[in-house]
């Protein structure tokens, strides 16, 4: 589009200082803008360096010059390549959809001209943004989360024993433990050795009471009773068993004169009478 091209303007009084005229042009001139993001990413979206390069002739063109459908030529003008091998990039850069050919329609001089579509590439890098982006959040949400257990163990004075006690309990009852099953848990650990309750659960467990409640009364009683190592406890449960079984037998014996008993003897003596 060479009508919309913008002509360069240049100053009559030729006494100037040459620095300074450089400094005017420098900043009248203007920049061309080149996004950052694309810059980090355009070569994961396949675009070569000498590609890159030419894109962004390109742009300069259509925003300085408003030329929107530079032709190899013109654009050799500023690389170091000749215009056919511009023109099989520009046909790559096209096949691959990197850019397009579109339209478009200039209202002020009521006219519609073709010029190239920076769009397809543009979409390309917010796809790729989009996943950084992405990774990025999810990365920062494990973080978060690491934090907020890491805050929660040290609130809750978790320490390994507690972890390890939390996980063989969740394994033997076969599932997660609730608040309330962690926190007594935490209870045990600040009173207790860890085999202490882990020796209290096997029981409980041997014993088919899979509950927290009998686990707590077994603990409670060893408490009570000093037993502080496994030796000890068994020790106790012998005993335990022994004044079980006597009871047991003086039950026994008791039960030869309850009344029932005392009304078959009482039978029995009748008959020897008759």
């Amino acid at each position: 589009m060479a009508g919309h091209r913008k002509e360069k303007i240049v100053k009559c009084d030729q006494k100037v200082n040459i620095t300074a005229t450089f400094g005017s042009d420098l900043v009248l001139e203007g920049s061309t803008s080149i996004p950052n993001i694309l810059l980090k990413v355009y070569s994961k979206i396949g675009i070569s360096d000498f590609q890159m390069m030419l894109l962004i002739q390109m742009i300069r063109l259509n925003v300085e010059e408003k030329e929107f459908y530079p032709s190899p030529e013109m654009l050799s003008k500023y690389m170091e390549a000749d215009p056919d091998g511009i023109k099989r990039e520009l046909a790559d850069l096209l096949e691959r959809e990197i850019i397009t050919v579109s339209e478009y329609y200039d209202s002020g001089r009521k006219m519609i001209f073709r010029g190239y579509d920076f769009e397809p590439l543009f979409l390309r890098v917010s796809d790729i943004w989009a996943e950084i982006r992405a990774r990025e959040i999810e990365e920062a949400e494990k973080l978060l989360r690491a934090a907020d257990n890491s805050r929660d163990f040290t609130d809750k004075k978790f320490h390994d024993k507690t972890v390890n006690l939390i996980s063989i309990f969740e394994n033997e009852f076969g599932r997660a433990l609730s608040p309330m099953e962690i926190g007594q848990i935490e209870q045990w650990a600040d009173e207790e050795d860890t085999w202490l309750i882990v020796e209290a659960l096997k029981q409980a467990v041997l014993r088919g009471k899979h509950n927290f409640k009998y686990i707590n009364s077994i603990l409670m009683e060893w408490k009570r009773n000093n037993l502080r190592t496994l030796e000890a406890i068994e020790e106790y449960d012998r005993e335990f068993q022994l004044r079980r079984s006597g009871r047991a037998g003086r039950e026994r014996e008791a039960g030869k004169d309850t009344p029932k008993n005392n009304s078959r003897k009482k039978a029995f003596i009748k008959t020897l009478y008759v």
